[in-house]
């Protein structure tokens, strides 16, 4: 860029074309040393052209000014692989509640490591007691992210996990297999609640959503993993390779940044730039805006101490939590528990010739590959039509589903069902794909967006504790609502909250495409923007 004097338009504008904003005092990114006596350092920002010209101005007579072109290109090549290591603990995850599909019949059957065959509501209990448990460790998690940082709060989840594991190894009576599957429920709790925070304040805007949605991609690629290995492996060998993820996921995720706005709101700033110029691969003078940006966040954002009172005292909080909970709600209503829990029987009512311990992989296989769809179109299309879309193909095939329950058991319409007997899988598969594409993996990527950075722990363990609360009910008593309305009336009542859930997001919930953590608070406390124009153009 050309030297110009102070005296002189630049590219034919004269000053008053230019906005004067001066660079914050904290700021070590000034172009000149403020300390220096005589001077003084101000912006000059193009309005017309939207490119920022920094220029000196001295007291003294006749010195001329400077501006420097400090962009620098960058990559979001660290984003994406911090994204992906911190969701090897997703995978983790995704193995150990699959873990149950290849392992509980064997345990019903044989009794396995077990000292004697376990019974149906043992069975159960197993099954449910990991929610149960993240419904509080959900708080812990919460508590620990804001205490110890995101990073090493992740971290830490490999040592519940591992003890959850060796509880299982050991294991000669149901009881401890219990221990075990609670232990399980807040080591789960823990990413499910502290990585949405991470993956959300690590992120580019134009890529935030694509990264938050990794969760549903990776947590169907563990459950893929259990269902393929597990009913083709021993016990012992099953859990080996089901902990050994805890540690893959240790090794690769210690390698990468923790989150600049948990270290800003820590005060160690140096940290936080040396993190950001990472994440962003640029030099730490080229991310030294960005940084003084989120430390204006943070600082206003813990001006005041806040208790978990304030989730419900301050308007933008009270709303970005009903907004939260209601589409962790709506995502466990879908049913997406209770149809994968009767899975094989829909199988069975289709006369399908698929062996048993190959159906949950055909299903695991559409559900990976559905979840891997969302990234790429997420932040093109906006959350809240992939989550209509998502909502429609839920209401449809559960109707389906029900519809064929009802007159396979109901009316007893042997003909007609024998012609349709198509139909169940293929609601299946619809079912299972739409769910992955939207409900899946949206409720926690909109949740790492919703929440200021003084009030994101508390508020992400509250929601994570009503989703899993919502999945304990279900998994523990999806059977006594079978066996008391009938499997057609659970399916029907699971696509009439699908139906409420699109109602739900066309008329209540905030679109976030496009939007950067500020403008987000912006909108939940009801502030327009100071330059709607150009908050437009930046959601394009």
């Amino acid at each position: 860029m050309t030297p110009t004097h102070c005296d002189e338009k630049i590219e034919g504008h004269s000053y008053k074309d230019y906005a004067y904003s001066p660079v914050p005092v904290s700021s070590s990114s000034a172009v000149s040393d403020a300390g220096t006596p005589g001077k003084e350092s101000v912006q000059l920002m193009n309005v017309a052209s939207g490119k920022e010209l920094c220029t000196t101005m001295s007291h003294t007579v006749g010195t001329t000014c400077y501006s420097e072109d400090m962009a620098e290109k960058g990559s979001k090549l660290v984003q994406f692989l911090a994204a992906a290591a911190g969701n090897i603990c997703i995978i983790a995850t995704g193995a150990m509640l699959g873990w149950t599909s290849p392992v509980l019949p064997v345990l019903e059957e044989t009794g396995g490591p077990l000292d004697k065959p376990i019974s149906k509501d043992v069975s159960s209990w197993i099954g449910s007691l990991v929610p149960a448990g993240a419904i509080f460790g959900s708080f812990v998690a919460g508590y620990l992210g804001e205490k110890w940082g995101r990073k090493q709060t992740l971290l830490f989840s490999t040592l519940p996990f591992l003890i959850g594991w060796t509880l299982v190894a050991s294991a000669t009576h149901f009881a401890q297999l219990y221990v075990a599957r609670l232990i399980f429920g807040l080591a789960l709790s823990i990413p499910f609640t502290v990585l949405p925070m991470y993956v959300g304040e690590i992120a580019e805007t134009s890529i935030r959503g694509a990264l938050g949605s990794f969760l549903q991609l990776f947590i169907t690629i563990g459950l893929l993993y259990s269902f393929a290995i597990g009913p083709f492996v021993s016990y012992m060998v099953f859990w080996i390779v089901c902990a050994i993820l805890n540690i893959v996921f240790f090794a690769c995720f210690i390698l990468m940044p923790e989150s600049p706005y948990y270290l800003l709101s820590k005060g160690r700033k140096d940290e936080a730039i040396a993190s950001l110029a990472k994440l962003r691969s640029k030099s730490e003078a080229a991310v030294q805006k960005e940084a003084d940006e989120i430390q204006v966040m943070v600082e206003e954002a813990f001006r005041n101490q806040v208790s978990i009172s304030d989730l419900f005292k301050v308007k933008a909080n009270r709303k970005a939590l009903i907004y939260t909970c209601a589409l962790a709600s709506f995502q466990q209503l879908t049913g997406i528990n209770f149809v994968l829990f009767y899975m094989q029987d829909i199988f069975d009512s289709a006369k399908s010739s698929v062996p048993k311990e190959e159906a949950p992989i055909i299903i695991g296989a559409v559900q990976m590959l559905a979840s891997a769809v969302t990234p790429v179109v997420v932040d093109r299309l906006g959350r809240r039509m992939l989550l209509v879309l998502s909502g429609i193909g839920t209401t449809v095939s559960l109707c389906a589903l029900g519809l064929y329950f009802f007159l396979k058991d109901v009316q007893n319409a042997t003909d007609v069902v024998e012609q349709i007997s198509w139909l169940p899988v293929v609601a299946l598969v619809i079912f299972i794909s739409t769910y992955s594409v939207g409900w899946g993996p949206l409720p926690w990527a909109v949740m790492g967006e919703m929440f200021p950075s003084n009030i994101k722990a508390k508020a992400s363990g509250v929601t994570v504790s009503v989703c899993w609360f919502i999945a304990f009910i279900i998994t523990k008593f999806a059977s006594n609502i079978n066996f008391s309305f009938g499997s057609y009336t659970t399916y029907w009542l699971f696509g009439a909250c699908s139906l409420a859930s699109i109602f739900f997001t066309v008329f209540l919930l905030p679109e976030t495409k496009g939007k950067s953590l500020q403008e987000i608070q912006n909108e939940l406390n009801g502030v327009a923007p100071a330059n709607p124009d150009s908050e437009s153009g930046s959601k394009k």
